[in-house]
């Protein structure tokens, strides 16, 4: 390749790391000591790395396949990327001669290399997630979402039920049958293959045990799931836009249908959420050109990261299509005509009032929409008692900081960026608060990521 005009930051670089000792493991690796053999050409890193063994660590890194970056090492670990990998990086990033530009792969690096695309060649038809682009037997795929739709169905009605007994026997009730009925109730959903609706049921457990208010806080939250129980049992009279939002919500799988739309996605923000069984990436892109803001997601099994990777502040050239849905955000990665390369553009920011104007305008496609991405401009973090806002320069307006930043070191690293003048920042706004997720200084396109 030619080599990119900027090579990758520091920062980009340890945001691929799984977990904090791989940070600190693959930092301790960023010098030239312990590497020999380095070179990078046509979007691969390589190098050998001098560990505990006689026999030196072959890694070697492809920063341009089609699902970010991937990683190959001959040592041990299991974490992915490794810390050897991650001090590739690192050496690289400095740019410096230690990793010369361009050179010639070794012949182990090469051949894992050709591999990986020939595999990437031969599966035709296959996304981000791994799955096939369209069912091999249409009318069997018919039955079984027809058998679905009948135990989603099932599984509605049932809980329809559930939450009237709730209201008949009245809320304060649901303080002393703790988690036990609700699990149940959301294992039932489980069962009905929807796995929205026990997710949503899970969380009323949890409720009655969240502090002060907590009866308004059960029957609201009682109330979106009414809401979206009827909205399945009556999809057939809903616009065809909210009937998707309603099947999305429900967990029911769906394609991206929309129109390929290619443009320099700059990556805004990275983090995942963990539960017991899968690790969920949100990835948010702004397009430079269309000025679409989309949602990628991808899935590891529980104690693996999943294998979709952009660093905050790359942009990559590359199409994505939407997800069927009114309002939706979420978009499927297609071809990338480029490694993705450090961007020198951040997206344009609103008011504070504005923000909470957009959310409000999305819960109109959208009921149950907990946030919208938004981008804020020339705000302020500011203490509020016991609690944060992000204060408007401009206005005597400001959006009160969630629970989840308040809690996150990335609220420290925003005040010290800010120093108490106006920065802009990137995160999602919905009705418990805003949560920074990345942050740009004042006259500076650097992003810092926060999450």
């Amino acid at each position: 390749m030619t080599e990119p005009e900027v090579r990758w930051t520091a920062e980009q670089v340890l945001a691929l790391a799984p977990d904090a000792a791989s940070r600190k493991a693959g930092g301790k690796l960023g010098t030239a000591g312990p590497w020999s053999g380095a070179g990078s050409k046509e979007g691969t890193v390589w190098g050998l790395c001098k560990g505990s063994g006689s026999r030196p660590y072959q890694t070697v890194v492809d920063l341009a396949g089609a699902a970010g970056p991937a990683y190959k090492c001959s040592c041990p670990s299991r974490k992915f990327p490794c810390k050897h990998a991650l001090g590739l990086l690192l050496l690289w990033a400095g740019g410096d001669d230690s990793v010369p530009v361009p050179a010639e792969p070794p012949d182990w690096a090469e051949q894992w290399l050709a591999s990986r695309r020939e595999r990437a060649g031969t599966k035709p038809g296959r996304n981000e997630g791994g799955s096939t682009a369209g069912p091999a037997d249409p009318e069997a795929a018919r039955r079984r979402a027809g058998r679905r739709a009948e135990r989603v169905t099932a599984g509605a009605t049932e809980l329809e039920q559930r939450l009237a007994d709730l209201l008949r026997g009245g809320l304060a009730a649901a303080e002393q049958a703790g988690y036990g009925a609700w699990d149940e109730t959301s294992a039932r959903m489980v069962d009905a293959q929807a796995p929205g609706l026990a997710a949503r049921t899970r969380e009323l457990g949890a409720i009655p045990a969240s502090g002060a208010g907590w009866p308004a806080r059960l029957l609201e939250e009682c109330a979106l799931l009414h809401l979206l129980d009827q909205a399945w049992l009556r999809r057939d009279e809903l616009p065809d836009a909210l009937a998707a939002t309603v099947r999305s919500r429900l967990g029911l799988p769906a394609s991206a249908e929309g129109p390929p739309v290619r443009d320099h996605w700059l990556v805004l923000a990275q983090y995942d959420t963990v539960d017991t069984k899968l690790t969920t990436r949100r990835i948010w892109l702004h397009g430079a050109e269309s000025g679409l803001t989309r949602l990628l997601l991808s899935y590891g099994a529980a104690g693996r990261p999943p294998e979709l990777s952009l660093p905050v502040g790359l942009a990559l050239d590359a199409e994505l299509s939407g997800h069927p849905g009114a309002g939706r955000a979420r978009a499927a990665l297609g071809e990338r005509f480029a490694p993705p390369t450090p961007a020198a553009f951040r997206p344009p920011g609103v008011a504070t009032a504005e923000a909470a104007a957009r959310y409000g305008e999305a819960l109109r496609d959208d009921p149950w929409l907990e946030s919208v991405p938004v981008t804020l401009e020339r705000v302020i973090p500011v203490p509020d008692g016991e609690l944060w806002q992000l204060a408007d320069a401009h206005a005597d307006t400001a959006l009160p900081l969630t629970r989840a930043a308040r809690s996150r070191p990335g609220l420290w690293r925003l005040v010290a960026l800010s120093g108490g003048a106006p920065v802009t920042v990137f995160g999602e706004c919905g009705h418990r608060g805003f949560t920074p997720l990345t942050a740009w200084a004042a006259g500076a396109d650097e992003a810092v990521p926060l999450c």
